[in-house]
């Protein structure tokens, strides 16, 4: 089992590659893309950054979570379709990370 956060962001980046998912950086911070450079999932702050469309059940699923939170890169203005899953939840990142990978970009 991962330890540390990056070390679980590591394992999913193992895991997603088969759907692939490539490593880079978004905003300064490691994140996974799809395919076609989109990122899906990051890792900011020991805090698992997923994008999910703001109007599918699991975005409301994930926001539910105890800690979790839209991720807001600057202050005041919030992206609504990424969530942050604190470390906490890490059971479920991988659950969410798939479900990051599969939405559809608009």
């Amino acid at each position: 089992m991962a330890d540390t956060a990056q070390e679980l962001f590591d394992a999913l980046a193992d895991e997603l590659a088969p759907l692939g998912a490539k490593k880079s950086k978004m905003f300064g911070m490691p994140c996974l893309k799809d395919p076609d450079g989109k990122a899906f999932v990051g890792l900011h702050q020991d805090e698992l950054v997923v994008r999910l469309a703001r109007d599918s059940a699991e975005h409301a699923e994930a926001l539910a979570l105890d800690g979790a939170h839209l991720f807001e890169p600057m202050a005041g203005r919030p992206m609504k379709d990424w969530i942050c899953l604190p470390e906490a939840e890490r059971e479920r990142w991988s659950e969410f990370a798939v479900a990051a990978r599969a939405t559809p970009r608009s």
